[in-house]
């Protein structure tokens, strides 16, 4: 099913918006990566992962870093590092090579040498801000106006036990689950700002004690963002391939997803409820029993 054919068929009651919304999430995992997920995990791939301790190196060199690469991996994106920038300083490996003895060599003669770590050298590394030009490739976004949503999913939140805060030092991620705790990143657009709400709040309704336990982070990051992505569309918030995108970015699948199925759609359907206005009487009792119309229906 298309978003077209979602948008003709009208889904007239809450569960059947939210199976359409799932049929169209999981049939966007079973087309494969988007082009921006690809172009994305190309130019991530150029990145280094770092050990815990120059990670901490570059903590405490520049707090506000985010995406770190050397001088000539910076060139390679399309990026030049910025005339009298500073290097952040930190520990290169120097790997060395040392040959086997001829005996141990001659009982497998494909692995006659040993690549062995031999010292550390200084190294510059450089944050994206230290740089300019081309943009990165990146993922979708979603982007629409979720109107009043975000406040009342807030009270539903609030609602359920949850506390709710807004925390700059969680960045680079977006939302943050603590059990008990949502902590958001401030500055997000309205839209993002509801989907990662909606994200975080399905982390704390489903993965939490023996059900943390009892599944992989895979599937948890799976379930979160396609609750995000149902619950989104039925507000009307345009996603694109912004779902799917961080689904398999965690390498999930529409396998995963559809073994999940029966948690997601409850779970979006309990959230969707508590999006829903409190629907007031028009008229107060005592004024109904005033009205001679009124008690002559009854």
């Amino acid at each position: 099913m298309t978003a077209n054919a979602i948008d003709s068929k009208k889904p007239t009651t809450k569960q059947e918006l939210i199976a359409a919304n799932v049929k169209l999430l999981i049939e966007q995992l079973e087309a494969g990566h988007s082009e921006a997920l690809t172009d994305y995990l190309t130019a991530m791939s150029r990145f280094h992962n770092y050990s815990f301790g120059n990670v901490l190196e570059i903590a405490r060199q520049m707090p506000t870093a985010t995406r770190v690469a050397g001088f000539w991996a910076w060139k390679n994106l399309g990026r030049s590092v910025n005339a009298g920038a500073k290097g952040i300083r930190i520990l290169a490996p120097i790997v060395g090579v040392r040959r086997k003895k001829a005996v141990e060599a001659e009982k497998d003669i494909t692995k006659q040498n040993e690549r062995v770590l031999v010292d550390f050298r200084n190294a510059y590394v450089f944050d994206i801000s230290q740089t300019n030009g081309v943009d990165l490739p990146s993922m979708h976004e979603v982007s629409g106006d979720p109107g009043e949503n975000i406040e009342r999913l807030a009270a539903f939140i609030k609602g359920q036990g949850i506390q709710l805060v807004y925390n700059p030092k969680i960045a680079p991620a977006l939302g943050m689950s603590y059990g008990g705790r949502i902590a958001i990143l401030p500055g997000q657009t309205k839209a993002e700002e509801f989907s990662t709400l909606v994200h975080e709040t399905a982390h704390e309704m489903l993965h939490k004690a023996e059900r943390r336990t009892a599944t992989t982070k895979t599937a948890r990051e799976t379930e979160a963002e396609a609750v995000a992505f149902v619950v989104g569309k039925a507000v009307g918030l345009v996603n694109g391939t912004a779902s799917a995108d961080y689904i398999q970015l965690y390498h999930g699948n529409a396998s995963l997803l559809a073994e999940s199925l029966e948690v997601i759609q409850q779970t979006a359907s309990v959230i969707l409820g508590g999006l829903e206005p409190a629907v007031a009487s028009e008229e107060t009792p005592q004024q109904q029993e005033e009205d001679p119309e009124l008690q002559e229906a009854a």
